[in-house]
């Protein structure tokens, strides 16, 4: 989001009289943006009248001659000199709009920022200044609340729910009965894998020995048929 604002005009310079070209004079104007946005320094001048003017924007106050602390520069035809990428001149140039954008703005850009235009002649140079001033963005909280509900009955959610409808409530409640309903099956399962093998497994052991039992009774009565006298 960019925060755009347009300097005064003097009436003579719409009326395109003699100083009809004059860049419109402002000491000092304010401008507010906030942490992570793009704000907009503006600062125009009559391309018409004067045709391409160079311009530069600083930090702080603008001395008697050029830029100190030179931020980006122009001819008025393309940018010529720029620090960080952070600054661009974004308007356009061939209308006169040398406005200044800042990019991802954060608390060490506040402070003064100054444009100049260089207009031809002995102290014709017309200066702006605008302040900066940044407020860091609010940071959003969302609080969730869980509304556990017996399967059938209604549920009543008490204290403040910031994010939760009825309807919602009613779906996390849903959603817990489906959750136990899953959970059932899955030790009902778990039941069948473990213990059926378990079980499968013991009474086949009395099943053998039970066939062992009655083998060896029968060798047993063998035996003793085979050894009673005739």
């Amino acid at each position: 989001m960019s925060f755009l604002l347009s300097l005064p005009v003097p009436s003579s310079a719409a009326a395109g009289g003699a100083t009809s070209g004059a860049v419109c004079e402002c000491d000092s104007v304010e401008v507010k943006g906030h942490t992570g946005q793009d704000i907009t320094l503006p600062c125009k001048y009559d391309r018409k009248y004067h045709g391409a003017l160079s311009a530069c924007w600083q930090r702080g106050e603008i001395p008697a001659r050029g830029c100190s602390n030179q931020l980006i520069s122009t001819d008025g035809l393309r940018v010529e000199t720029r620090a960080p990428s952070r600054y661009e001149l974004l308007g356009r140039l061939e209308d006169g709009d040398v406005s200044l954008t800042i990019k991802s703005l954060t608390e060490g850009d506040a402070g003064r920022y100054g444009c100049r235009v260089e207009i031809p002649g002995w102290f014709n140079d017309e200066k702006h200044h605008i302040d900066v001033s940044v407020v860091t963005a609010p940071h959003i909280f969302t609080t969730v609340t869980t509304v556990v509900g017996q399967t059938g009955s209604d549920v009543t959610a008490t204290g403040s729910m910031p994010t939760q409808t009825p309807t919602e409530v009613r779906i996390t409640a849903v959603q817990q009965e489906d959750h136990l309903e899953n959970f059932i099956w899955n030790s009902v399962r778990l039941t069948f894998i473990i213990f059926i093998p378990a079980l499968l497994t013991a009474a086949h052991r009395v099943w053998r020995r039970d066939q062992r039992l009655q083998t060896d009774i029968r060798l047993n009565q063998s035996d003793k048929e085979e050894g009673s006298p005739l």
